[in-house]
């Protein structure tokens, strides 16, 4: 890539490098320069533009980011469409992170380039987190180096994954003490099912019993004649030795003892055993709270079918002072309520707008005709249900039962709008009514508009990002712009105050530094059909 100031007059097709604010117009970091920009740049009094310009042997950002991730991105994670040279990469499941800290290094050591930044080993993510971010820093990057990047990604499996957790059917055996309170017995409970249940089991039985070896042993007997699959022991007094109460009870029931203590605190004095091929946990006294202990990494990681040995409970000093770690296992319990949520995918709806009355196709409705022998709104919805957009709303109005019949099958929310003869206003309000309060934006689409393709709509969600300015998601073709819009959820205020046969396009105009445009790989962003003459074009009659 070769990288600099360039004459205006061999600047066309070049990467711009910084944004320029002309008269009407924006030109953002990251555009490949049309001939219309060079015009406007030289009328501007600009003679030279600070760009990028491709060499035959680079992959450009987003190319390369999008085959790196696909090498990084393994079992039940999912990655983003890459935009300017990012790509995350979310949890598909339940459960822990699991990489290689020295792969990942020297995946980040290939070049300075190719960046990979990744939660810490072994956390607990949910379903929907992000786990993972790739950039790729300059605009474009050499092959070569994209190769050898791929090569350490997948040398011995993808470079990334999360191991999901299974549901677990655990028994607990609480001991007391003379004073022991029942009201403390009855919190320890309360506070162990909630940790199952955040992790996808369950507890199934619980013995309490005399802080004795043959009490204690007897109701760990109990919990496996009644096929817990995870015993976990909470004695009245905490174990400071592999003789004392618990770890002999467990001995005398047939297990056998695999680590006492560990490098975290709060957790240090918890216990691993194994009755044949079922865990059991020696629970440390930390474990009777809510808050994040060593108790619950070793619970994670059983819960998602690890195995927990000595060497990694050894090996889990890193990290492992958390007395001052606000978190709780549960996302509804955190210790501070102001405490930062997980990063997630943004929750981005579809408005699917199908209620005009096509005067322009004549007699016929033009979403009832068949495009490539599909009805028109019939496959423009399908292409949005193959997008990561959910949910798709349908605003219906004009002939609504028939266009109803056609999407029949189809997962989407139907919402009829009895004012669509006032234009297209009314049905932005109908739509916007139905979408979820946790929406954090909408694409709008247009019903007649068959040819956007689950990859525009994916590009535009890869797109959107309000923190760093791209709150409308634009597409273009060939630097002209197209439909459908992302929008923030901050705009749906004043869509739902407009009136009459308009739709939100005055705002992009009206919110200049918030929009980003998105160009496209084909030109289904231009193709409306509302004539006969252009639907005959499609189907090429």
């Amino acid at each position: 890539m070769i990288f600099g100031a360039v004459p205006l007059h061999e600047a066309e097709g070049a990467i711009l490098a910084h944004s320029h604010r002309l008269s009407g117009r924006t030109l953002k970091k990251g555009r490949i320069l049309t001939a219309q920009d060079i015009d406007d740049l030289r009328q501007a009094s600009h003679e030279s533009v600070i760009c990028a310009r491709i060499e035959p042997d680079d992959m450009l950002e987003d190319d390369a980011a999008n085959l790196l991730a696909g090498a990084v991105c393994g079992a039940n994670l999912s990655r983003a469409v890459a935009f300017t040279g990012r790509c995350n990469l979310f949890a598909e499941a339940d459960g822990i992170v699991l990489y290689d800290p020295n792969r990942l290094d020297g995946f980040n050591q290939v070049d300075e380039a190719v960046t990979l930044g990744v939660v810490p080993p072994y956390q607990h993510v949910g379903k929907g987190q992000m786990v993972a971010t790739l950039k790729i820093i300059p605009f474009a990057l050499p092959a070569t180096v994209t190769r050898i990047a791929a090569a350490i990604a997948q040398s011995g499996g993808s470079l990334i994954r999360v191991a999901p957790f299974g549901p677990r059917a655990a028994g607990l055996v609480q001991s007391r003490l003379a004073g022991t309170k029942d009201s403390v017995l009855d919190s320890t409970r309360t506070v162990t099912e909630a940790r199952l249940e955040a992790i996808g089991s369950s507890l199934v039985h619980e013995v309490r019993c005399e802080h004795e070896t043959a009490r204690v042993s007897r109701g760990i007997s109990q919990l496996r004649e009644r096929g817990a699959d995870l015993v976990l022991v909470s004695g009245a007094s905490a174990v400071v030795d592999r003789r004392d109460v618990v770890p002999a009870a467990i001995e005398q029931a047939g297990g056998r003892i695999l680590h006492f203590g560990m490098p975290v605190d709060p957790g240090n004095l918890m216990l691993i055993a194994a009755i044949d091929d079922v865990p059991v946990i020696g629970m440390p006294g930390c474990a009777r709270s809510p808050r994040l202990n060593g108790f619950d990494w070793v619970l994670q990681r059983i819960a998602a079918g690890l195995d927990v040995r000595a060497n990694d409970i050894m090996g889990m000093g890193a990290g492992g002072l958390l007395k001052d770690v606000s978190a709780r296992p549960l996302p509804r319990a955190r210790a501070r309520r102001d405490a930062p949520a997980p990063a997630r995918r943004p929750r981005i709806a579809a408005l699917l707008l199908a209620a005009g009355q096509s005067r322009r196709m004549g007699s016929r409705n033009k979403l009832l005709a068949d495009v490539d022998g599909v009805p028109m709104i019939r496959r423009t919805a399908e292409n949005l249900l193959s997008s990561a957009a959910r949910p798709v709303v349908v605003v219906t109005g004009h002939q609504a039962k028939e266009t109803q019949r056609v999407l029949d099958g189809l997962n989407v929310i139907m919402v009829h709008n009895p004012s669509h003869a006032t234009g297209l206003s009314s049905s932005l309000k109908a739509g916007l009514g139905k979408l979820p309060d946790d929406a954090d934006g909408v694409v709008v689409c247009l019903g007649d508009m068959p040819l956007v393709t689950d990859t525009t709509i994916n590009r535009l969600m890869a797109a959107y990002d309000p923190v760093e300015g791209r709150a409308i998601c634009v597409p273009t073709w060939k630097g002209k712009r197209g439909n459908p819009v992302l929008w923030d959820r901050q705009f749906f205020g004043d869509m739902a105050e407009l009136s009459g046969d308009v739709g939100a396009r005055h705002l992009i105009g009206t919110h200049g530094e918030l929009v980003v445009e998105v160009e496209m790989k084909d030109d289904g962003v231009m193709v409306d059909i509302d004539t006969p003459e252009a639907l005959a074009r499609v189907n090429g009659t």
